[in-house]
């Protein structure tokens, strides 16, 4: 099952934010004041991010975390794809699949202009997953700023 998270699911979630951020999809962990500050924004009145537990019956196997912006580019709202995450006894059972066939169609019926995902190079199997939906790669070479980062 797929469902939308709800402030009660806020301890699920931080769980999960920090297996997620411990596994190998990620460059490098991250601080816990992030996961506090990515539930704040989620469950903010104005938060234009939302969050989708991935559930086997009872028993939750993931999450997916997207944000929303206007694409000039896209020619509309882009959702972006910001993490998915399945615990390792559920991957290639066909959670993600089944994901992706929930988002596509929701994006469609909400007019979504583009759907935007990143994905490490070494994540073979995440990546044959999004081509076979019909993602391709965009030519762009990513850069980022942060305020700690700087010299």
């Amino acid at each position: 099952m797929i469902r939308i998270a709800t402030i009660s699911d806020r301890n699920l979630l931080n769980t999960l934010f920090s297996e997620f951020y411990a596994s190998d999809a990620v460059l490098h962990p991250i601080p816990q004041t992030y996961h506090d500050a990515a539930l704040e924004e989620l469950f903010s009145v104005s938060s234009r991010q939302r969050a989708y537990l991935l559930e086997d019956g009872e028993t939750p196997v993931g999450y997916a975390l997207l944000s929303e912006k206007f694409s000039h580019e896209a020619g509309g709202t882009e959702l972006w794809l910001e993490e998915l995450y399945l615990r390792e006894a559920a991957r290639g059972k066909g959670f993600g699949s089944a994901f992706f066939r929930f988002l596509l169609e929701t994006a469609k019926k909400e007019g979504i202009a583009r759907i935007r995902l990143e994905v490490e190079p070494e994540n073979i199997r995440a990546a044959a997953l999004y081509a076979k939906l019909g993602f391709q790669p965009l030519s762009y070479n990513q850069m980022a700023w942060s305020p700690e980062e700087t010299v």
